[in-house]
């Protein structure tokens, strides 16, 4: 019963049933299965997880021997820590844009350069580039309400809108540094970071162009509508659709709340890829300060607040809101933000519960002696760890550590970024209930959890698969990049 592949396809059939069978919340499931995991995870395999998570053994040991309630809450809070910030401000920038005509102004600028027909891939490019510098949880917040009001103005398709935005990022996320997971596995391969930006566009825009393709099957195959929802109901938005351009906001103060986020954190980031160290960076004081001042803005908690409040400008300003009901308002984007914010932080608990059986040194040993090519070799890895417990970096990690040796072997026949890019792929595979992300594109998009198994994990395990195909042809063709 210790075994971690054992207990980790029990907690699966307890989030699973409890959703879907028993019609639990999420929250409920996943913490319930958060503690069936935990009850069932011997003592020996926490001190181990905490002692290979580096640091003082005495604090690991400290750590390890924690209750179960603790450790639950400790990684519960972890995540919240991560992502409560944004997900709040996201929720107050997302319904304001969509209140005040925001998002309206914005799908009409859009749609006068692509035409209505091509409106989705306008959405799957920009998702894919924004996500670039940006983490990958900020632009589907930012972009789904631009992908609702679309939607509602268009009258149809609405699936094929939410899932191009999702697959622009998803991939961008897992190919092209400065995206954490693929900045990482730069470091860990020893791959120059500008040859892996260079193949890792090449590839996502392949394998989003495959994924738009299966956004488009999904949407013939499943009718899914724009559903009313806590940021928004179709009436209203409905109604802003039918206004005359001249009772929406200007274009540059439509596009303020989103674009300061996405420039500053993009800014912050560049500052950040040349500033390696904490010294000044000129005998300028003003310049320094400048570039305090930038990084300060740019922090994505920082970044996301400022465009919160940016977007209830536009709302006051456009619907001459009084104090009470701008309060009102806000209070209403931070239920819906809280709802997200509790499920994600649940499903976080569970991942950090399974991630503590050890999970991933469990998959590393069945496929340490697995003869098979190194290419698939790394995906298979990535893909089963990801799918085990939940997180994407997770599974970069574990794959990285096990393969970063071979990677430096100068007999490996093909470069390195090959391997980079093969788990990357592997990380896409096969998202559900225990990822985080999965809960944020699952709630943002207003789909329930059987659709979101239904259109987002297939379409999104269909281009991780396309990828680690197009880099084992890469490799064959031009092994040496």
């Amino acid at each position: 019963m210790s075994d971690p592949i054992v207990i980790m396809l029990i907690g699966m059939s307890i989030v699973v049933g409890g959703i879907i069978k028993f019609k639990l919340h999420p929250v409920l499931s996943l913490l319930l299965a958060a503690i069936a995991v935990a009850l069932l995870t011997p003592v020996s395999s926490v001190e181990q997880f905490f002692i290979a998570k580096g640091g003082l053994e005495a604090d690991a040991l400290k750590a390890a021997h924690k209750s179960i309630g603790e450790r639950i809450g400790i990684e519960f809070g972890n995540t919240c820590a991560k992502i409560g910030i944004l997900i709040a401000m996201a929720a107050i920038i997302g319904k304001a844009m969509l209140d005040s005509g925001a998002a309206e102004k914005i799908i009409r600028a859009m749609l006068k350069i692509t035409g209505e027909k091509n409106a989705p891939i306008g959405f799957i490019l920009s998702s894919f580039f924004l996500t670039i510098p940006v983490f990958v949880d900020t632009v589907i917040f930012l972009m789904m309400p631009l992908a609702k009001a679309m939607g509602m103005r268009l009258k149809k398709n609405y699936l094929l809108l939410a899932l191009s935005v999702i697959a622009g990022a998803v991939m961008a996320n897992s190919y092209v540094p400065p995206s954490p997971g693929p900045l990482y596995l730069v470091s860990a391969m020893n791959v120059s970071i500008g040859l892996m930006m260079v193949c890792g566009s090449l590839l996502g825009l392949c394998t989003i162009t495959i994924g738009y393709f299966m956004a488009v099957y999904l949407n013939k195959k499943f009718d899914i509508p724009l559903r009313d929802s806590p940021d928004a109901r179709l009436e209203d938005i409905k109604a802003i659709a039918e206004k005359d351009d001249k009772e929406l906001p200007s274009l540059g103060w439509a596009l303020l709340p989103a674009v300061f986020p996405l420039v500053t954190i993009c800014i912050r980031s560049a500052v950040e890829a040349f500033v390696k160290t904490k010294e000044p960076l000129t005998d300028s004081a003003i310049i320094n300060q400048l570039i305090d001042i930038i990084l300060f803005f740019g922090d994505k908690n920082i970044a996301l607040l400022m465009g919160a409040i940016f977007a209830l400008l536009v709302l006051a300003n456009q619907k001459k809101t009084t104090k009470d009901k701008l309060t009102a308002f806000v209070q209403t984007a931070l239920m819906s933000g809280g709802g997200i914010i509790l499920i994600t932080a649940a499903g976080g608990a569970f991942g950090g519960m399974l991630q503590q059986t050890g999970i991933s040194s469990r998959i590393a040993d069945l496929t340490k002696d697995y003869q098979m090519a190194l290419i698939p070799l790394a995906f298979f890895i990535t893909m089963v760890v990801r799918t085990a417990q939940g997180s994407a970096t997770v599974a970069l990690i574990t794959a990285s550590g096990i393969l970063a040796g071979m990677a430096q072997n100068a007999n490996l026949g093909f470069h390195p970024v090959y391997l980079c890019l093969a788990i990357g792929s592997g990380a896409k595979l096969i998202p559900w209930m225990n990822d985080a992300g999965f809960w944020i594109m699952c709630k943002t998009s207003n789909l329930t959890e059987q659709e979101a198994l239904k259109t987002i994990a297939p379409m999104q395990s269909l281009m991780g698969l396309a990828g680690v195909i197009l880099t084992m042809i890469a490799a064959w063709i031009f092994p040496m990049v």
